[in-house]
């Protein structure tokens, strides 16, 4: 059994390290290719990082690793990381769990599965957070939970607009009860920084599913995402199961929920950093006027 489990996490270590590898390849590595999981087509490696890591064939968008997305999103120079050292324990002993979160730790470059900070997007000074789907799929445990609730408890104390992007595969399981509570704490903190009168905007990306989606994903003022984004709560074969009927073949897609008014725009990733600048500094630029406080009745 011990090296059953041994071979399966040197298979998933593996294809991380390719998968992290395939989304920062360098100029010395023109010639190198990589397969598109959309449509099998070989690209080259470094003219699919310039075109933002999206097949030009098909228009599959490439899972990217939390710091390609801060350096696509964030002014030059000005990301200052928070919360940096905060790292999983292993709250119910789970088997091996502690053994993988070190070994993720390593390979994918950062201690769980978000990465937390301040920068500046179009000179706005936000507070930012990134999932990354390289690190259990981004499953929400505690240091994902203590991480945001602490940037969205920094981001009200300082005044500053809070952008998130969102991927997850859903609560943590090998944290148990501790993964699920992390959904509370984090929209309760969310509460605050609205009740400060503080901007917030989600950026949906492929997936963001389970706790995730049913906490802080659905409670921006403003909620962006990719195109062809996985987003949902339970599995398609659950609610069917439940409700006895056939999903639309688009269900919990992006362009699904945009059509019902679960999000508010579908913006492709090569205007992602634009539409980001346009909403802050219309929301909280210099020119523009302090939001008035306010507080619910």
């Amino acid at each position: 059994m011990k090296g059953e489990l041994r071979m399966g996490l040197i298979d998933l270590f593996q294809k991380t390290r390719e998968t992290s590898m395939e989304m920062k390849p360098q100029e010395d590595e023109a010639a190198k290719v990589v397969t598109c999981k959309g449509c099998g087509a070989e690209l080259k490696a470094y003219a699919y990082g310039k075109n933002l890591y999206v097949c030009p064939h098909c228009g599959r968008y490439g899972r990217l690793l939390a710091r390609t997305r801060i350096r696509q999103i964030a002014d030059k120079d000005s990301f200052e990381e928070l919360y940096a050292n905060l790292a999983p324990a292993d709250p119910i002993h789970f088997p091996g769990y502690a053994e993988k979160t070190a070994e993720l730790a390593e390979k994918v470059g950062m201690p769980d599965a978000v990465k937390t900070g301040v920068c500046k997007i179009g000179g706005v000074e936000t507070a930012i957070g990134v999932m990354d789907s390289h690190f259990m799929m981004a499953s929400m445990g505690s240091v994902v939970g203590e991480k945001l609730t602490r940037l969205f408890e920094y981001a009200t104390e300082k005044g500053l607009p809070v952008v998130l992007f969102t991927c997850s595969g859903g609560a943590r399981m090998q944290e148990g009860m501790f993964s699920l509570l992390q959904m509370a704490k984090v929209s309760a903190a969310a509460r605050r920084h609205s009740d400060a009168g503080l901007l917030y905007i989600t950026v949906l990306t492929d997936p963001t599913t389970g706790g995730v989606t049913a906490s802080f994903a659905m409670l921006g003022d403003i909620i962006l995402a990719e195109p062809r984004t996985t987003i949902g709560f339970a599995g398609r074969r659950v609610i069917e199961g439940t409700i006895g009927q056939t999903l639309p073949d688009d269900f919990q897609s992006s362009e699904f929920l945009l059509s019902h008014g679960f999000c508010d725009k579908i913006v492709p990733r090569n205007q992602l950093r634009e539409t980001l600048e346009k909403l802050l500094k219309l929301h909280c630029g210099s020119k523009s006027k302090k939001w008035q406080v306010w507080r619910r009745d």
